[in-house]
């Protein structure tokens, strides 16, 4: 029994956990990436110990830019639901199946989602 030979061991990271091997390997200071995250320091370090429940997109956002870590990470360790390229194409052809019977190739979608963006602008820019 247990895990099988060779394979790695699984570990679950947790928010806080990443925010601070990140800080510390940086070597940055937990005053100073508070600063530029514009949160207080005791905010960070409540963070960092897993104390706050699910942060905020934006403070999430302020430190993913601090600390150079991917935001949909930092999301996605906070208990956010992260959409994923699969979910974001399959979303299109709903879209694209709800306009027509005939279900839509990738590039009759793009081509669509292109239009539907141009269009979208023109009517923002005539406003």
């Amino acid at each position: 029994m247990g895990q099988q030979q060779g394979a790695a061991p699984t570990r679950t990271v947790r928010l806080g956990t990443r925010l601070r091997e990140v800080r510390e390997l940086k070597k940055f200071s937990i005053s100073y990436v508070a600063g530029k995250a514009q949160i207080s320091t005791a905010y960070l370090q409540k963070l960092e110990v897993d104390l706050v429940r699910q942060p905020s997109p934006r403070v999430l956002h302020s430190l993913s830019g601090v600390l150079e870590i991917d935001y949909a990470e930092l999301m996605r360790l906070a208990g956010y639901v992260v959409p994923n390229e699969a979910s974001a194409r399959r979303r299109r052809n709903e879209l694209m199946h709800a306009a027509s019977s005939e279900k839509l190739t990738e590039d009759e979608a793009e081509a669509l989602a292109e239009y539907l963006n141009w269009y979208r602008s023109r009517k923002r820019a005539a406003k």
